[in-house]
C-alpha cells in the first residue's frame, strides 16, 4: 500500500483559493500533487461540479480538503470514487439534509455571532470593519485587510445548499479544530467532529488558521494521507 499523493483543497465562504497558498506550499515541498478548486460559490450543486471536474483528472485517489463553507462542498463531492479521505479544517461536516443556514440558524447562548450583513442581490458579504476580528484574528493586520476587501461574493443559495448523502458515512475522516474561531463556535466543530466519526486534533488559531498557521493545517492533511484509513 501507498501514501495518498493527491491533495485537493476546497476553499469556503467569502474567500477564494489564494488563502491556501501556505498550505499548498508545505504539501509540495513534501512531495504531495496539490491542486485548489476555485468554487463560483453560487450554489452547492456549483461548487460540488467544480471540486468533480478536479476530481476527475486525477490519476489516483485523493484527500479532499475543506475549510468552512468548503466543508459542506467536500461532505457532498466527498462522494466521488477518486476521494479517499476527507479533512475538515474548522469546518462545516453536514449531516444528511443540513446545510450551512441549518446549522447556524440556532448558536447557543453567549456563542460569537459572525457579522453577515444583510442580503444584497442574493449575495453576502461579511461587515468589513469586523472581518479581521471575527475571520481572521491572527493574521497580520495588513493581509487580514486584504481578505476583508477581496471578499468574494457567497451566494445565498450556497449557504442553503443541503448535502444529499454525507461522503463521511462512508469515508475517514479528519477535523481540525480551531480553538479561537469566532466564526464556527469550536463547541460546534467538536460535535459536528465527533457525530463524522472523524480523526480530530485541535489548535490554538481564528477561523483563517489555514492561513495562519500552513504547517499545522498541512500536518493534518498528511496524517489523512498516511494512515492506514487514507491508504491506497
Amino acid at each position: 500500500m501507498t501514501t495518498i499523493r493527491n491533495i485537493v483543497l476546497v476553499h469556503g465562504g467569502f474567500v477564494d483559493g489564494s488563502g491556501w497558498q501556505g498550505v499548498y506550499d508545505h504539501l509540495i515541498a513534501d512531495g504531495y500533487r496539490v491542486a485548489v478548486v476555485q468554487n463560483p460559490t453560487l450554489s452547492l450543486a456549483g461548487d460540488v461540479a467544480a471540486t468533480h471536474q478536479i476530481l476527475d483528472t486525477l490519476d489516483g485517489p485523493a484527500v479532499l480538503v475543506g475549510h468552512s463553507y468548503g466543508g459542506v462542498v467536500i461532505t457532498e463531492a466527498g462522494n466521488h470514487p477518486n476521494v479517499a479521505a476527507l479533512a475538515y479544517i474548522t469546518a462545516f461536516a453536514p449531516d444528511k439534509g443540513e446545510s450551512v443556514s441549518s446549522l447556524i440558524a440556532d448558536p447557543p447562548p453567549g456563542a460569537p455571532v459572525p457579522p453577515i450583513l444583510p442580503p444584497r442581490d442574493g449575495f453576502l458579504f461579511l461587515d468589513r470593519d469586523k472581518f479581521a476580528a471575527s475571520f481572521a484574528a491572527d493574521v497580520p493586520e495588513a493581509q487580514a485587510a486584504f481578505m476583508a476587501d477581496s471578499q468574494v461574493p457567497w451566494g445565498i443559495d450556497a449557504l442553503e445548499g443541503a448535502v444529499s448523502e454525507p461522503a463521511w458515512q462512508s469515508k475517514p475522516s479528519w477535523y481540525l479544530v480551531s480553538t479561537d474561531d469566532r466564526m464556527i463556535p469550536p463547541a460546534a466543530q467538536r460535535a459536528m467532529s465527533e457525530r463524522a466519526g472523524s480523526t480530530v486534533s485541535e489548535t490554538p488559531g481564528s477561523h483563517a488558521v489555514y492561513v495562519s498557521r500552513p504547517a499545522v493545517v498541512a500536518a493534518v492533511i498528511a496524517q489523512a494521507a498516511e494512515s492506514p484509513g487514507g491508504r491506497s
